[in-house]
């Protein structure tokens, strides 16, 4: 304590100044000691923040279980970002909706056009910070690469060297894995040959640290949803919309360009960004429900406390929805609501929610009026 104040030339009061450890990954010792630092110190107040890629690589000798909390900080979601770009007016009309009742196009039409803009940015702050302080894209876009390479760099750190260049092939092969009709997560699209003894523990580092996150195929609409997990089958999603975009090397130019951004490569951009969105609000990770003959698919499956909800996401203008038919078909007893998100305006439809893509934050609120 002595040497921070001397170092920093401030007084830390008890109780009163709060201390901040930035980049704890690169010095595993304060993590270590921050239960003992509680223990015999308790009258300070300490953050520590750090890349959770990085701690998981650097390996800690121990975790101060017990006398810390733990907080998981996820990007800015679109209601965030709203708030950001100076838009009060727009988060607290779509934080205050409480009836079923079509958006009027005064809020509807400008929602969509900044929701595009989130799809270009993102969720990371700092890549908000350029658009919505700077209006500086090519200062947003630099961001974003330095975020990726960063990620990189991070990979470079694990212990055994050999896994380094497995972790590096499954995050780049993220956008390919999406681009595909079906997006079930394919070893050898990561490399030709590649068996999933040899590279899921690569992935599941991945997943683990929080940057892709990995959701099963579910065989039935049962609770706990994890029991019904097709431990063979999953696909796989970036923790950011931004990092996806980029990493897909999508330009920003795409939204000047319609409904563009929505659609791109097999509409894997707003499927992300759903799953961001849903992933913040219910307790259980989403899954997703598939069969092969003839071929149906659910792109979402989520549990919200005792019933299981069908999600689709729609970013074309087509919004025909006969996954969604054949999933109530099957499990007509189960389901009690059918969930679509897509361009078109707020309204249910017998048991069918049609909820516009920006208000996928608000989800868990709308299925209560819903029900």
């Amino acid at each position: 304590m002595q040497n921070l104040m001397l170092a920093s030339g401030q007084k830390i009061f008890p109780e009163k100044t709060l201390l901040i450890f930035d980049e704890v990954q690169d010095c595993p010792n304060v993590i270590n000691a921050m239960k003992y630092f509680c223990e015999n110190a308790p009258q300070y107040h300490v953050v520590c923040a750090g890349s959770l890629l990085g701690i998981t690589l650097a390996k800690p000798s121990s975790f101060p279980v017990g006398k810390v909390d733990f907080m998981q900080m996820d990007p800015m979601n679109f209601t965030e970002f709203l708030l950001a770009n100076g838009d009060e007016n727009f988060a607290s009309y779509i934080q205050n909706i409480d009836t079923l009742e079509a958006i009027p196009d005064a809020f509807f039409n400008p929602l969509f056009e900044k929701l595009k803009m989130y799809y270009v940015t993102g969720g990371m702050p700092e890549s908000v910070l350029m658009w919505t302080e700077n209006r500086d894209v090519d200062a947003m876009q630099t961001v974003l690469s330095n975020i990726l390479g960063a990620y990189e760099r991070d990979f470079a750190k694990h212990p055994d060297v050999k896994e380094f260049p497995k972790i590096s092939m499954i995050w780049k092969s993220v956008p390919s894995q999406l681009a595909r009709e079906n997006k079930k997560f394919l070893y050898k699209v990561v490399k030709e040959g590649a068996r999933a003894r040899e590279y899921e523990d690569a992935l599941q580092l991945l997943v683990d640290a929080n940057v892709v996150r990995k959701i099963y195929r579910s065989t039935a609409p049962g609770l706990p949803i994890s029991a019904y997990d097709d431990l063979s089958a999953f696909k796989i999603y970036l923790v950011d919309v931004g990092l996806l975009r980029r990493l897909a090397l999508l330009a920003p130019t795409a939204f000047g360009e319609g409904n563009r951004l929505f659609i791109e490569f097999k509409g894997a951009l707003s499927e992300n960004y759903i799953l961001q969105a849903l992933s913040s609000q219910f307790e259980a990770t989403p899954r997703y429900w598939s069969q092969s003959n003839p071929p149906y698919e659910v792109d979402f499956v989520i549990q919200r406390e005792n019933d299981i909800i069908p999600v689709e996401v729609k970013a074309a203008a087509s919004v025909e929805s006969k996954s969604l038919k054949k999933y109530k078909e099957k499990f007509n007893d189960k389901i009690k609501l059918r969930i679509r998100f897509s361009l078109n305006n707020l309204r249910l439809d017998d048991d069918l929610l049609n909820i516009p893509l920006f208000l996928a934050d608000h989800a868990n609120q709308l299925i209560d009026l819903a029900k």
